[in-house]
């Protein structure tokens, strides 16, 4: 149990960090083009380049308020 436990540890420390924002807001974006994209097939390409976008936008929001 102490290796599983040690595993989520370092992941949950890895993605999140100090910067769980950064995190939260990409899980956001994900879900939210996830809804587009099922509702609407034809926009699958241009929600790509939305969701890198939105990336970009919420590491550099974060990287701007530090």
């Amino acid at each position: 149990m102490k290796y599983v436990r040690g595993f989520f540890a370092f992941w949950y420390d890895f993605i999140v960090g100090d910067a769980w924002e950064v995190a939260a807001g990409v899980v956001a974006a994900l879900v939210f083009i996830g809804v587009l994209i099922h509702s609407n097939q034809d926009l699958a390409e241009v929600l790509g380049f939305v969701f890198v976008a939105a990336v970009v936008g919420i590491v550099g929001i974060s990287l701007w308020r530090e």
